[in-house]
């Protein structure tokens, strides 16, 4: 079982489908990514259900950075799926493929959001119990 990214034309994934391991090619069939994308009239791309931040969850080498979903990005020239960005200020970390703060997340514990208009985070109150 494989995981395949349907892909229109502005770059961003519209679906994502279960569809043959590349080693099981009948004959006629160069490989799935171009069959799928004839099927369905869209580029297609194959993913890796166990990439995750450009690393793999059972220890092997990472596959186009992360696992398409719907709303995320191609980005060709990487060769890498990215997702959606979080926040405008927010920048891309060419390592893991992920949307970083310019600020980081405070380690104390307590919960807290992102506020784009002060480019900081926000402490979350939690309701009284």
């Amino acid at each position: 079982m494989a995981h395949y990214a349907l892909i229109d034309g502005d770059g961003i994934v519209q679906q994502v489908i279960v569809g043959q391991d590349e080693n099981d090619l009948p004959d006629g069939i160069d490989d799935w990514e171009s069959y799928y994308g004839a099927q369905f009239g869209m580029v297609c791309k194959r993913t890796s259900y166990n990439t995750l931040d450009n690393q793999h969850a059972l220890g092997g080498t990472p596959f186009r950075g992360n696992y398409a979903g719907p709303g995320h990005t191609y980005d060709a020239e990487r060769d890498v799926f990215l997702p959606p960005q979080t926040y405008p200020s927010w920048t891309l970390d060419e390592t893991t493929f992920q949307w970083v703060a310019p600020v980081p997340y405070p380690d104390d514990g307590e919960p807290y959001g992102w506020d784009e208009d002060t480019l900081s985070w926000i402490l979350v109150t939690r309701p009284s119990v």
